[in-house]
């Protein structure tokens, strides 16, 4: 009797909770465009200027926020809840029942309205608009049982250029972020001041360090930005960071990729150059609301549309391919626009659990793999273990491209994405399970700087690359000198070695030094410059 009881209490929830639908609303128009774009620091923040005209990227109408007032009218509306907004498709993510969601098409202000379950749609379509200095400071981290993983994808001799994440700001959209506010292991990050804001907007409040349903985001963030002296270090542990909860743990309803796009409008709004998103979508609790597996073709998910956009918008976005082996990747890491990342074990060979790409997705998935088999990172109890994923795979790298572009500050988010891809180590020959491969960073920060040689704008620097190196050192040298002194002095002053050079020769071959660390004294008649390099 009380199994019957049960069963019935089970089906009426049932029943209730699928009653409930959610359904995007696409509006008209919004309120002071013209002014909002000519005067964007009405809109924008200062950062997000900078780093837009930095990039070419134009400041336009997805920039204005969504009309409060059609928020607050549909809030308003019977047996409606709103759940998200979003700037860059002018659209609200409502919860309701089908006839009250299907009265706001009577709104004047309301476009069109398209049902996360599809067959409640009708035959309209949803109405969207078409949318370096190379010196280095020798930072000698000790990276304890977390060097593999950076090492895999020599993210350590970025560091050891001093590129550690300084001047970039990054974006963690995840579950919670339970103790950051209190781990030994983001004192640091504390101290520096680095944690530039949190939100959940999942709860609607800034308060993402008690939320105690996930400690996913922690082990996330611990990964990029985590320290501990002498045992562990992040990949970018210099960077700026906002933590942003997009992901509710208690379900998977389709509320979570509105979410995420809010978070990433957000993010392009504060100047945040790189998100990194552990999350990935495909089953849902209602199974009206799943994807199928040619719907992950990188332009039909809700939060792969919004990837898209944020991508024009000059961000740079990276995320995990997903656990799912050849069940295959999720959204949004079907997006040509969004570096996806595979997981390899600790020796660099396919983690079988790894989401596989597939000829549904336009472009190559994954993108890259890392280590996401026995990933390191830091609990919130401060302990350091292991832990497996793509969700770890996906910031390891992610903390290693932030110092590359830190290294590369002219590239575009295209251009960053470009050169990591070619540095894999498969990039002539990629398949779906490890894409193009396990990046080489410091390869493509060599690439990055070579093919900045015919750059007008460098003309003046000088410039010393690949750093560290075996062999060969290339220069980049001023055109209106022709004759340049080089000294080599080990680090107690001595001089070790001198050339003369004339009309910029190159390469200049340094093996016969023995490995450590040198300075480097080039004078020309006008200027003279000095370096750190290492030679390994």
């Amino acid at each position: 009797m009380k199994k019957g009881l049960l069963f019935l209490i089970l089906l009426f929830f049932q029943i209730f909770v699928y009653a409930q639908q959610d359904a995007w609303v696409y509006l008209t128009d919004k309120q002071n465009v013209e002014t909002s774009i000519a005067n964007p620091i009405i809109i924008l923040t200062q950062k997000a200027i900078d780093r837009k005209n930095n990039h070419n990227v134009t400041i336009d109408e997805r920039d204005v926020p969504v009309n409060e007032s059609y928020i607050t009218q549909l809030k308003n509306a019977m047996g409606i809840t709103v759940m998200a907004k979003s700037k860059w498709f002018n659209a609200v993510h409502v919860r309701g029942n089908k006839i009250d969601i299907d009265a706001l098409a009577s709104l004047g202000f309301v476009t069109s309205i398209d049902f996360a379950d599809k067959s409640l749609n009708t035959s309209k379509k949803v109405n969207q608009k078409e949318s370096s200095k190379f010196e280095s400071k020798l930072i000698d981290f000790s990276y304890g049982n977390a060097f593999n993983q950076i090492n895999m994808i020599r993210g350590d001799e970025l560091h050891l250029l001093d590129y550690t994440g300084t001047g970039m700001t990054v974006a963690v959209l995840d579950a919670g972020f339970p103790s950051v506010n209190t781990m030994a292991a983001f004192q640091r990050l504390r101290n520096a001041g680095h944690i530039l804001d949190v939100y959940d907007f999942v709860g609607r409040d800034h308060d993402v360090y008690t939320n105690t349903t996930s400690k996913h985001g922690t082990w996330v963030l611990s990964t990029m930005a985590g320290y501990v002296e002498n045992q562990f270090v992040g990949t970018a542990p210099d960077a700026f960071y906002y933590l942003f909860i997009t992901e509710d743990d208690l379900s998977e309803n389709p509320v979570e990729e509105s979410y995420w796009v809010e978070a990433a409008e957000r993010a392009d709004s504060l100047g945040v150059d790189v998100i990194n998103t552990s999350l990935g979508y495909k089953a849902y609790d209602n199974s009206n609301y799943s994807y199928t597996n040619a719907n992950l073709d990188g332009q039909t998910a809700f939060i792969t549309k919004g990837a898209n956009i944020a991508f024009e918008k000059g961000l740079l976005l990276i995320n995990s391919a997903g656990n799912e082996g050849n069940a295959g990747t999720n959204a949004p890491a079907d997006s040509p626009n969004v570096l996806s990342v595979g997981a390899v074990n600790p020796m660099g060979t396919y983690a079988s659990f790894s989401s596989v790409g597939s000829a549904f997705q336009p472009t190559q998935k994954p993108d890259v793999v890392a280590q996401g088999l026995a990933s390191y990172v830091v609990d919130t109890n401060d302990v350091i273990g292991t832990l497996n994923g793509t969700s770890f795979s996906s910031p390891i790298l992610a903390g290693g491209i932030v110092c590359l572009w830190q290294a590369l500050p002219n590239k575009t988010n295209a251009e960053i994405m470009q050169l990591v891809r070619e540095s894999a180590s498969q990039y002539n020959s990629p398949d779906y399970y490890l894409g193009y491969g396990i990046p080489n960073l410091l390869a493509a920060l060599n690439t990055g700087l070579s093919l900045d040689d015919n750059n007008e704008e460098n003309l003046e620097e000088i410039l010393l690359f690949p750093n560290p190196t075996s062999g060969d050192i290339y220069l980049k040298l001023p055109s209106q000198e022709n004759a340049w002194a080089l000294s080599f002095y080990d680090m107690l002053g001595r001089q070790v070695n001198k050339f003369l050079i004339l009309d910029n020769t190159n390469p200049i071959d340094v093996s016969a030094l023995v490995k450590g660390v040198y300075i480097l004294k080039i004078e020309s008649r006008k200027t003279s410059k000095n370096f750190k390099f290492i030679k390994k």
